[in-house]
């Protein structure tokens, strides 16, 4: 049995990355767990009735998973730029020694959004062995609308080297990723059921499957 972590900026990054290499593991029988990095306020313009609607999806989401346990940091979303790099790694290393993983799935540090950039970035910093021994592989996901629209001349694109066959999961990681219904929408917007099934398509032809997830591994201690 394994310890699994995926680390999402915002809810509805874990489902469009890795939700059907979730699903995979949580029928494997690993213990699966959830950071999420960013949360919404009033304070931040948002109304009470949004705040109740995302904790609501966010606990279906939880429960159809079956995640051991999840973590809701309370850092503002789209603004973790604004947040000491310091408050970040701090948060993600408290869960680590609290969960001690084995795998940990972290955002793409070439995705266009900030917020996945400075994840990334405080991930980094939570994996190094001789702090984290447990620790024992580290991969990056892919997250459409964010990861294929990076203009950066310097950033190479996603280049996965690790694919996982979600055959028997990509309905449900779809039925999940429609919870989410104000993230979701009608093809050709990039988080569409149709992009969604498209993606593990490609993605499958390339390990061989009928559908699969890409992930560029970044770390791994045999």
């Amino acid at each position: 049995m394994n310890v699994i972590l995926v680390i999402a900026p915002h809810p509805d990054d874990e489902t469009l990355g890795c939700g059907g290499t979730l699903l995979r593991h949580k029928s494997d029988g690993d213990l699966l767990y959830w950071i999420i990095m960013t949360n919404i306020s009033i304070e931040s313009g948002y109304t009470q009735d949004q705040i109740d609607d995302r904790k609501s999806v966010i606990s279906k989401v939880s429960e159809s998973y079956g995640f051991d346990s999840v973590f809701q940091a309370e850092f503002p979303t789209t603004t973790l730029d604004t947040v000491p790099m310091k408050s970040l790694v701090e948060y993600i290393s408290t869960v680590f020694n609290k969960v001690k993983p084995n795998t940990v799935y972290t955002p793409f540090n070439g995705d266009v959004h900030t917020d996945h950039r400075y994840v990334f970035d405080a991930v980094s910093a939570c994996v190094k062995p001789f702090r984290y021994p447990f620790v024992t592989s580290v991969l990056a996901y892919q997250t459409l609308s964010e990861t294929e629209y990076n203009l950066q001349p310097g950033i190479c694109g996603f280049k996965p080297n690790v694919w996982v066959d979600i055959s028997e999961h990509l309905e449900q990681k779809i039925n999940i990723m429609q919870m989410y219904s104000g993230e979701i929408g009608e093809h050709p917007f990039p988080r569409s059921d149709k992009n969604l099934r498209a993606q593990a398509t490609v993605e499958g032809a390339r390990a061989g499957k009928n559908y699969a997830e890409g992930f560029i591994l970044l770390q791994e201690i045999r």
